[in-house]
């Protein structure tokens, strides 16, 4: 699968995580949440880690490096305590790989204190990062959990451990789709079911979150931000860079659509870099930082941005008028030709219009105007 990977022309591959565990997996360990269109919103796994032996993944190391000089093994590991973090660590060294993950975040190794679980715990984070650092010289990487109010707290311990780098996100702890029938979450296995991690296009915005709070705390500054999350595209992709990203990992789209995908994403990135004049991917790095605050008691507020409606485009479906009068400020009702029928007085520029038209026939006005004091 690396190899076919690297053929498509993907950089790198983020290995399946190594471990010296007996893994069996359960059957079926997928489920997702789908849109209207029947293509998938939201992906559930109840995997967990890689079920060849320690000593396969190394061989396939050595053939990919000695295949694939110029391409990127990010080896994931996952080891017990901390002799077998250090341990695993240098394996994955002296058998190829260019930098190890630390696999922090699986939600679905939870149980003796692995995975999530030591994500959840600085301390933990901390000790176990140290051991990985003793035991290679190339750059480690600690992969976080989502499962945190605040990813700082051990992504400061990561790095005072010797981490030279910080990946986010994992998958979220989930249930989807209880059966009506059985009553069982799925995926069902022979009746039962678990809390399972939660990935695909829906996770993206807890992910960008992340690596934003990531990006911006200071007491990170150097250390390198692996994003992954829901990224679909180039232009998902590029969201996380101009929030400080300096690589970004994809699955749950490959899973979908095959390596194939690589493709878009080199060439929209491209494309968009030469439109806007730029010279390399590391010139819009953060770019967007600046205007993100994790709260919004900066925002301005005293001037609202109106709607305007596009006759033209507008099929009279009432979508506008069904949401702002039910769930919004009462300020669209229907005209004589189903057609909406503005009221300026009463917007307040919440934009929910703009979201639910099916048409694109709504957008910002540019107009604004003033709120009245009181």
């Amino acid at each position: 699968m690396c190899a076919r990977a690297f053929e498509a022309g993907w950089a790198g591959a983020s290995f399946k995580t190594v471990c010296s565990l007996d893994i069996h997996e359960a059957s079926p360990r997928f489920s997702a949440i789908k849109g209207d269109n029947g293509s998938i919103i939201g992906f559930k796994n109840i995997e967990q880690l890689s079920d060849h032996s320690v000593a396969e993944n190394m061989e396939i190391f050595r053939r990919l490096k000695e295949n694939y000089p110029t391409k990127f093994i990010l080896a994931s590991i996952m080891g017990q305590d901390e002799a077998e973090w250090e341990e695993l660590t240098g394996l994955c060294e002296a058998n190829g790989a260019d930098a190890v993950e630390l696999n922090f975040s699986c939600p679905n190794m939870a149980d003796g204190g692995l995975g999530s679980d030591i994500g959840q715990v600085p301390e933990l984070v901390e000790r176990f990062t140290a051991a990985a650092r003793r035991g290679a010289k190339i750059p480690v990487l600690a992969k976080l959990t989502p499962n945190v109010a605040s990813m700082k707290p051990a992504a400061e311990a990561a790095k005072r451990a010797g981490a030279d780098g910080i990946t986010a996100i994992n998958t979220i702890k989930s249930i989807t789709k209880v059966n009506l029938h059985t009553y069982v979450s799925a995926p069902a296995v022979h009746g039962m079911s678990a809390v399972g991690g939660y990935s695909g296009n829906a996770v993206k915005p807890i992910a960008l979150r992340f690596i934003a709070e990531l990006a911006q705390n200071p007491a990170l500054a150097g250390m390198h931000l692996s994003a992954a999350g829901g990224v679909e595209n180039w232009s998902d992709a590029l969201e996380f860079i101009l929030l400080g990203a300096g690589s970004v990992q994809i699955a749950t789209a490959v899973m979908q659509y095959g390596y194939r995908i690589i493709d878009d994403l080199k060439a929209g990135l491209n494309l968009y870099l030469a439109e806007k004049g730029f010279g390399s991917v590391r010139e819009v790095m953060g770019l967007g930082l600046d205007s993100v605050s994790e709260t919004t008691n900066i925002l301005e507020r005293d001037t609202v941005i109106l709607p305007r409606f596009d006759r033209e485009k507008c099929i009279g479906c009432g979508r506008c008028v069904i949401s702002c009068v039910d769930g919004g400020h009462q300020a669209i009702t229907p005209g004589p030709d189903r057609k909406p029928v503005f009221h300026g007085r009463k917007c307040v520029g919440c934009h929910l219009c703009l979201l639910v038209c099916p048409q694109m026939a709504i957008r910002p006005s540019g107009k604004r105007i003033m709120k009245k004091n009181g």
